[in-house]
């Protein structure tokens, strides 16, 4: 089966990305007061290296395709969530995340169970040992129409085929493929086809 394929991204919708090293705790926090009003540029530092990143459209789009369509998922399995976005995730010192989505099940956890970030640049890699820090159960990266799944395991990432975590243990991984390529020309197409699935 031919798998249709997201849209080029356009020069203009492109991700703008800028990292420094050598930057102290203090200096990020001086840096990320700095940027407390800018609403559009996520932060993330770690051994004292920190990344601006300033998400163009295509990203943010399909961040809410894929954010839209879980929450589908949770509302058609009857499954509590609470969706907290890029909620700055930290461990004072160490490390700081802004992770494009976020998410709690069950009950709302200081940690979340489940972050998602949408790669347009580089780095997941680098992000993953971010999250390794704060102990995230799971991590997925979206990157060229393709989700890669990873489960913390005995203080490290195993990668994965689909999730670890009890709520969404039913979820089809290639039908939310699918879906999310789908909605970068239907939205409407893609929540029908996903919850028609959801719904057999």
């Amino acid at each position: 089966m031919t798998q249709t394929k997201l849209p080029p991204v356009r020069h203009a919708d492109q991700d703008q990305q800028l990292i420094y090293s050598g930057i102290t705790w203090k200096q990020f926090a001086l840096i990320q007061a700095g940027f407390a009003e800018s609403k559009n540029v996520r932060l993330f530092y770690y051994k004292e290296t920190i990344e601006i990143l300033m998400p163009g459209r295509a990203h943010e789009t399909v961040s809410r395709y894929i954010g839209f369509l879980i929450g589908l998922f949770c509302l058609e399995s009857n499954i509590e969530f609470e969706l907290l976005g890029s909620t700055t995730q930290k461990r004072l010192g160490e490390v700081s995340v802004e992770p494009d989505e976020s998410y709690c099940f069950g009950t709302s956890k200081p940690t979340p169970d489940l972050v998602i970030e949408v790669i347009f640049t580089s780095g997941s890699p680098r992000k993953l040992q971010h999250y390794q820090a704060l102990t995230i159960p799971e991590v997925w990266f979206w990157q060229d129409g393709v989700f890669s799944l990873y489960h913390l395991s005995n203080s490290n990432y195993e990668a994965i085929a689909s999730s670890k975590i009890p709520e969404l243990a039913n979820l089809d991984m290639e039908l939310l493929t699918r879906c999310v390529i789908m909605a970068g020309s239907s939205r409407l197409k893609a929540a029908n086809t996903f919850r028609n699935h959801l719904k057999k």
